[in-house]
């Protein structure tokens, strides 16, 4: 357990008067605190449960819990959009529960994005339980479930808690097994609604559909509860999400402890190229300040490389003391036995900073963290908020430290703290109608229940898809119904995270006995997981040695070098189809489908602490080919420029317009791919793409044909704004220019919204 040496305030205090600190804060902001409001106990209430929260210590609701037992208890579904550590949990565990002590023979579903989150819900819902006197068996359900334990699970659980992936593999598929479930479903619970955007939630959108489809076989009829941090369109995403009408309950009555923000703005290195020092650097040195002042932190990375990178830098303050395990890594691709034990760690005290990815931005229960740094903007104000929430979570004072990147986007956020303040969180977007992923998921459904010959789907009509499984195989047709006829199981075959099915096990060689330490979805590690790339995990570094690259195996060994690899993709783009056009005075803008070729090229290797590249190589990977959605904008120039002037111009202006985009919709700024191309291959003419980077696209693109002139409009302002003189990492992206580089992306930039602006 380490030592509390000074308080928050007291460290700002100092901080406030330290030099070198002070020339790069560029914004303080303090929020101040917010008493609670609240509600009497409903006079419904079981006596029982009423006891429990008292045993607690509440002795009264806030106000939006005893709104959303109203609304659950009249069977009306809803969406309640509370901060982080509001209480959240009540607002589904009080209405399920008095509908299970009142009927024994009611069931509920839990579902959380995540195994570490059901597993944390599940201690609290047994301390509540238990609390209750009550016998109401409530259970996890997932990979790490024991076998032994399963078939007392189907029959006589009452809240099962699950994860998307589990229930579209594990229990719809089997659902004769889990009749007493069906039969008696009254709730399903759907936690932290804001992850579900995307491939996922375009994913678990069909799995709802599944779900609803077996629930009325069974005679179910049940009523959806979906809690979800903030975000612009939670009753559109839950409807669209659940294919079901949903009120929304957005006031929240919980208190709200003192947080103070800080953005910090690296200092500026090379003045001609307008380069930053790395943020990464710069959060490793107010990461030691924070350790050594005694302060737990949480320190929030966007990518894997960034998270191993920090933990190897921070272990070294620990590095005197013998099995000193105060400094931890947290993100995906680590075994759940080590995830455990880093939560617990945090709540325990034991661990005084954790480095994560988005892994720890969910609700996992870990503890009371004092302080938050991000290294860089996570992309969406809805993030932005949610790793904020992680420090202070029990009404104390916190520190929320924002560390910019010399990104377009981060620099735009870092000046403008008025937009992260003042702004509506992003729109959340999934797309159902993915044909892709709507036919993986027509053939699940198929496998479960036949189809007769007049059934819908969720809200689709699929008698004509169908009839194309039957000439695919995999169904038969007799004279009233579809019949799944393949010996297949199409569930394993579709992975609801990610667009590539397979991941790639990676595999240590350091002892002689080889040991699975993680795994990497297939589009990552074509450029983190190719030959001589170095792979870190808990700040220990691995060379990769062998990629098997058929049998999706990465083999690494234990290295110690001062460098780590980056590496780069090619992309070749072609029109396949157009669905929508608009033309302007001499642009089109339009929407369609483009095939896309994934060709990795080469990695860098890049110095530690330095950054300089020391170095570089080939990478053996075949290209991956993809079809997905896009809108392009198509464009005259007004002269003759040379070849070379428009490549950088338009390479410069889709750089510019692709920062912005996660200004407008809630996605990562890798969901969205800009590419320019000089001269399109179906029309010859300067043309920029925006394409989703996920086969079959997730409705992404098309949004942004129409919120293109906003696009433009924000992405001129920043530019012409930063105080560079020819264009730097900050605005267009370059950090070679010279001449008038930043004054031709403007003229790009400017061509296309004056088109967009014109009305014919």
């Amino acid at each position: 357990m380490f030592s509390k040496k000074k308080s928050i305030s007291e460290l700002l205090q100092a901080w406030r008067y330290d030099e070198e600190l002070k020339e790069n804060i560029v914004h303080w902001h303090t929020l101040d605190g917010k008493a609670a409001e609240y509600e009497p106990f409903p006079e419904e209430l079981h006596p029982s449960l009423q006891n429990a929260l008292q045993k607690r210590g509440i002795e009264q609701l806030y106000t939006h819990q005893r709104e959303a037992f109203d609304k659950a208890v009249q069977g009306v579904s809803f969406t309640a959009i509370t901060p982080t550590a509001s209480g959240k949990s009540l607002c589904y565990h009080l209405p399920v529960l008095q509908e299970i002590i009142s009927n024994k023979s009611s069931r509920a579903i839990y579902l959380f994005p995540t195994k570490a989150l059901a597993q944390d819900q599940k201690t609290d819902l047994n301390e509540l339980i238990e609390a209750t006197g009550e016998e109401v068996l409530s259970y996890t359900y997932d990979g790490d479930t024991a076998p032994g334990i399963r078939t007392k699970i189907r029959k006589a659980g009452h809240i099962i808690m699950t994860n998307p992936d589990m229930l579209h593999s594990g229990i719809l598929p089997h659902h004769t097994k889990w009749v007493s479930l069906f039969e008696n479903l009254k709730y399903i619970v759907i936690d932290e609604l804001h992850t579900y955007k995307g491939v996922f939630g375009s994913h678990v959108a069909h799995v709802i559909r599944r779900l609803k489809r077996i629930c009325a076989f069974y005679g179910s009829n049940p009523v959806f509860i979906c809690t979800s941090a903030t975000i612009k369109n939670p009753k559109e995403l839950a409807e669209t999400l659940t294919n079901e009408k949903h009120e929304l309950i957005a006031n929240s009555g919980a208190p709200i402890g003192k947080k103070t923000f800080i953005f910090y703005n690296p200092p500026i290195v090379n003045t001609t190229f307008g380069v930053r020092r790395s943020a990464v650097l710069e959060v490793r040195d107010l990461s030691k300040r924070l350790f050594e002042a005694g302060i737990q932190t949480i320190i929030f990375a966007k990518s894997r490389v960034r998270v191993e990178m920090l933990v190897t830098y921070l272990k070294s303050l620990t590095v005197k003391k013998i099995h000193d395990e105060s400094i931890q890594g947290y993100r995906g691709g680590y075994l759940p036995s080590e995830r455990r034990a880093i939560e617990k760690g945090l709540r325990d005290g034991s661990i005084q900073m954790v480095v994560s990815t988005n892994a720890l931005e969910l609700g996992v229960d870990i503890g009371q963290l004092q302080a938050c740094i991000m290294t860089g903007y996570p992309g969406n104000i809805a993030s932005a908020w949610q790793q904020a929430g992680r420090a202070g979570r029990r009404q104390d004072e916190a520190l929320i430290i924002y560390v910019a990147q010399s990104t377009a986007l981060d620099q735009y956020i870092v000046n403008h703290p008025t937009y992260f303040f003042g702004t509506h969180p992003e729109e959340a977007r999934i797309n159902p109608d993915n044909i892709i992923i709507l036919m993986d998921h027509l053939k699940c459904a198929a496998f479960e229940l036949p189809f007769s010959m007049t059934d819908t789907y969720g809200e689709f009509t699929v008698q004509e898809l169908l009839a194309y499984l039957e000439e695919e195989g995999v169904l038969v047709k007799t004279s009233t119904q579809w019949h799944w006829m393949s010996d297949r199981f199409p569930a394993h075959e579709i992975s609801l995270r990610s667009a590539a099915q397979e991941n790639v096990v990676i595999i240590d060689m350091t002892l002689p006995q080889n040991k699975v330490i993680g795994e990497m979805d297939t589009y990552s590690a074509m450029t983190l997981l190719h030959e001589e790339a170095i792979y870190m995990h808990q700040g220990t570094q691995f060379q990769v040695e062998k990629l098997d690259w058929e049998e999706k195996k990465a083999y690494v060994r234990e290295v110690e070098v001062d460098y780590f690899t980056d590496a780069n993709l090619a992309v070749e783009l072609k029109v396949l189809s157009e669905d929508k056009s608009a033309e302007y005075k001499s642009a089109t803008v339009s929407y369609g489908d483009v095939s896309l070729l994934a060709i990795p090229t080469i990695f860098k290797k890049i110095r530690f602490n330095t950054h300089d590249n020391i170095g570089s190589g080939p990478i053996s990977i075949p290209p991956m080919e993809m079809h997905t959605s896009a809108t392009w904008v198509s464009f005259d120039l007004p002269e003759n420029w040379s070849e070379e002037q428009l490549t950088d111009a338009l390479n410069g202006a889709a750089y510019a317009m692709g920062s912005f985009i996660p200004l407008f919709l809630h996605c990562d700024r890798s969901d969205l791919s800009v590419v320019p191309q000089v001269k399109a291959v179906h029309n010859d003419r300067p043309t920029i793409f925006v394409y989703d980077s996920y086969p079959g696209g997730i409705g992404l693109s098309e949004r942004v044909y129409d919120i293109l002139l906003s696009l433009l409009e924000r992405t001129i302002e920043h530019v012409e704004n930063c105080p560079c003189k020819s264009g730097c990492p900050s605005c267009i992206g370059a950090q070679d220019s010279i001449g008038d580089s930043k004054k031709q992306v403007l003229k790009v930039l400017n061509i296309l919204k004056d088109e967009m602006e014109w009305l014919p």
